[in-house]
């Protein structure tokens, strides 16, 4: 599957779990709720955030606090999802040569590229789905942070420098940098790639563009969330997929291999010239 179909199927996901818990209880999470969402994920990620902020200067910095912790517990799942991101743009030279192998598409032909495909990702290591997981682990964190500020009273009514953090941002200023930051990382991580089509490049802007305008129908927590997670995505982009470091690393591969040819057809011309003789 295409990088940027599994984009647009990422994006219907959040999508579909925010309508999904939009409809989800709004009733004041407290320590007599019940059930397993609000009494054990809710309720103790806001006691969590409370006493984050009660210990490390307000309820700005306990929600920015608790991103970073989040963030550095799965990192190892996002390191893991950077290996494969790695390995499948390293593959697509081979799977653009299996599509041409296989134009045709009917049924046969396009069974056919699919096994040579599964083959090609089996013998690489590569598994093309693991780049959602990190994903599908985030959504949970970030909507339970949601309902835990929304529906904590002392949470909903939190200030942050110049933010009602129940509130949007009346300047606009978290959207912007939520936006900035997740071009910033999908540019980086776009950099490295061996080629770039049209929907790849396209969803480099698309992306910035949706969470901007999404952010601005969330509270201010929310947005700020956003904000740490993707700067923190910034720097974890750089270090373990630096595109410059991956670019250069390629580049003296092909310059190798291109020596390598080189050499070996500079052999083969000698030998042919002392037969001749």
């Amino acid at each position: 599957m295409r990088k940027g179909h599994k984009k647009i199927l990422s994006l219907a996901g959040i999508m579909s779990l925010a309508v999904f818990l939009a409809a989800c209880s709004n009733s004041p999470i407290t320590s007599h709720s019940t059930g397993f969402w609000d009494h054990y994920i809710i309720y103790n990620c806001s006691r969590f955030i409370i006493w984050l902020s009660n210990n490390f200067g307000g309820y700005g910095m306990g929600i920015i606090i608790f991103t970073i912790i989040v963030r550095i517990i799965i990192l190892p799942l996002m390191v893991y999802q950077t290996k494969m991101s790695v390995k499948m743009q390293e593959l697509t030279p081979q799977l653009k040569e299996i599509q041409k192998k296989y134009p045709g598409r009917d049924r046969e032909s396009l069974e056919k590229m699919q096994a040579a495909q599964q083959k090609l990702y089996k013998d690489a290591g590569v598994h093309p789905f693991a780049s959602m997981l990190p994903l599908l682990v985030q959504l949970p964190v970030m909507w339970a942070l949601y309902q835990a500020i929304w529906r904590t009273h002392v949470l909903r009514s939190g200030s942050f420098l110049w933010l009602q953090l129940g509130h949007n941002d009346p300047y606009y200023v978290l959207p912007i940098l939520a936006a900035l930051f997740t071009f910033i990382s999908s540019w980086l991580s776009m950099a490295s790639m061996p080629e770039q089509n049209a929907m790849t490049r396209s969803m480099t802007w698309f992306m910035p563009i949706m969470v901007f305008f999404m952010a601005l129908g969330f509270s201010s927590a929310i947005t700020l969330y956003w904000v740490v997670s993707n700067a923190f995505q910034v720097l974890q982009v750089l270090i373990f997929q630096n595109p410059f470091k991956i670019r250069r690393e390629r580049e003296e591969k092909q310059a190798a291999e291109r020596r390598h040819r080189n050499k070996i057809a500079k052999a083969k011309r000698k030998a042919y010239r002392s037969k001749r003789k």
